[in-house]
């Protein structure tokens, strides 16, 4: 596969983020995604998207293969968690693994985050791909009067911790 490169959504073309976030199968799995997504509503997002940079360090961004927007997703704070989304367009879902695996080393070794949560809607009725990353079944939620089901990835530090492995400190060697 090449190589997937991270740039902040100001610095793509609104026109890739359109032409992603109005496709239909996209749209299947994005219950907030409501009504028209035009250039009023792109720089909309965007401008929401780079606030949670601003205020928290972090946030999402464009996925670029070859120059070429495949989707975007990242970081964001939600509701004390961090929480971990990807939107990628349908012909490059084969991509997901490894952004997903790019996010994840960047929540627990950048951000030093417990843990990372997944909000999925019902219609997401496959979620092996989630649970052989390491995601377990925490709850459900509502966003915006919109249900999800909540899975939770415990940093490998944290997850040895809560399964009663405290792993042994030893001091590097020369």
């Amino acid at each position: 596969m090449p190589d997937i490169v991270f740039r902040r959504l100001p610095e793509v073309d609104p026109a890739a983020l359109i032409a992603l976030m109005n496709d239909p199968l996209v749209r299947r799995h994005m219950p907030l995604a409501r009504g028209e997504f035009g250039p009023a509503e792109c720089a909309r997002f965007v401008a929401a998207k780079e606030r949670h940079w601003a205020a928290h360090g972090y946030g999402p961004w464009a996925f670029v293969i070859d120059g070429a927007v495949i989707g975007w997703g990242g970081l964001q704070p939600e509701e004390g968690d961090v929480d971990l989304g990807i939107v990628l367009h349908p012909s490059r879902w084969g991509a997901g693994r490894a952004i997903l695996a790019r996010l994840l080393c960047e929540a627990f070794e950048g951000l030093g985050a417990p843990s990372v949560i997944i909000l999925l809607p019902p219609s997401r009725i496959r979620t092996s791909g989630v649970r052989r990353a390491g995601f377990v079944p925490d709850g459900e939620v509502t966003v915006v009067g919109e249900r999800f089901l909540r899975f939770r990835c415990w940093a490998p530090e944290a997850r040895s911790v809560a399964s009663g492995h405290v792993p042994q400190r030893t001091a590097p060697t020369a």
